[in-house]
C-alpha cells in the first residue's frame, strides 16, 4: 500500500515496455536477477498484462544470467507478515502445488531458491547474505505482483546498498493503478528501468 499522495494515472498503458522512459544504463560486474513469484497459485491469477509474455522475458533474462554465470535467485511465497490489516488475508493453509515455482523457468541447480512469508524478497530470509557473499552489488528484479512483491524487494534491496534494476516488460500487477504507480512514482527512485532486451543488449556488452 502507497501512503502520501494518490495514483495520479488515467488510464494503464497496455504495454508495459512503454509505461516508462528507458534509462537503464549500466550492469555491474556482480549482478544477481531475483524472480518474484512466478508460481503455479499466482500465475494462474488475473493480471494486467498478459503473464505469458512476462514469463517469456523473466526466463529470457533468466537464460541470459545463467550463460554468463551470474546469480539467478527464484523467489516463492508461502505465507504473509504476522501484523494485523484492515483488509482480510488467507489464512488457511495453500493448496498444494500451489507454491511450485513454474516450469517455464527451467529451474537449475545452480539457482539459489528462496522462499518468503513476506511481501520482498529479503525481510523474511537470508538472501541479502547470501548475495553479499557472492559479491553481488546489483540486482535485476522482475516477477508478480509489481506493486507488491517486485516492488517491496526492491525497495529493500536499494536500502541494502545493492543497485537496481527493474525490467518492466518481465512483471505485472492484478492491479492496473498499482503497476502504474510503481512505474511512475517509486521505481525512478529506487533504480533504473528498462526492457528485458536492452537489459540482455548491457550484459552482452559488458561480458
Amino acid at each position: 500500500m502507497h501512503q502520501g499522495t494518490a495514483p495520479d494515472h488515467k488510464h494503464t498503458n497496455p504495454n508495459p515496455a512503454k509505461a516508462s522512459a528507458v534509462t537503464v544504463t549500466i550492469i555491474d560486474p556482480k549482478t544477481a536477477l531475483i524472480v518474484i513469484d512466478l508460481q503455479q497459485g499466482i500465475v494462474s491469477l488475473p493480471t494486467v498484462h498478459p503473464i505469458g509474455d512476462v514469463v517469456k522475458h523473466a526466463r529470457a533474462l533468466a537464460d541470459a544470467f545463467r550463460r554468463r554465470g551470474l546469480p539467478v535467485v527464484l523467489v516463492n511465497v508461502d505465507g504473509g507478515a504476522p501484523g494485523r490489516t484492515e483488509q482480510p488475508r488467507r489464512t488457511a493453509a495453500f493448496p498444494a502445488g500451489w507454491t511450485d515455482l513454474i516450469p517455464e523457468l527451467n529451474q537449475q541447480p545452480s539457482d539459489i531458491v528462496v522462499t518468503k512469508r513476506t511481501w520482498g524478497a529479503f525481510a523474511s530470509t537470508n538472501l541479502e547474505a547470501q548475495l553479499k557473499a557472492l559479491d553481488v552489488t546489483q540486482v535485476v528484479v522482475v516477477g508478480v505482483a509489481t506493486g507488491t512483491g517486485v516492488e517491496a524487494t526492491a525497495r529493500q534491496a536499494y536500502e541494502q546498498g545493492f543497485n537496481v534494476t527493474l525490467a518492466i516488460d518481465a512483471m505485472t500487477d492484478i492491479r492496473p493503478e498499482a503497476h502504474d504507480y510503481s512505474l511512475a512514482h517509486v521505481f525512478p527512485r529506487l533504480g533504473e528501468t528498462g526492457t528485458t532486451q536492452e537489459i540482455i543488449d548491457l550484459l552482452e556488452r559488458s561480458a
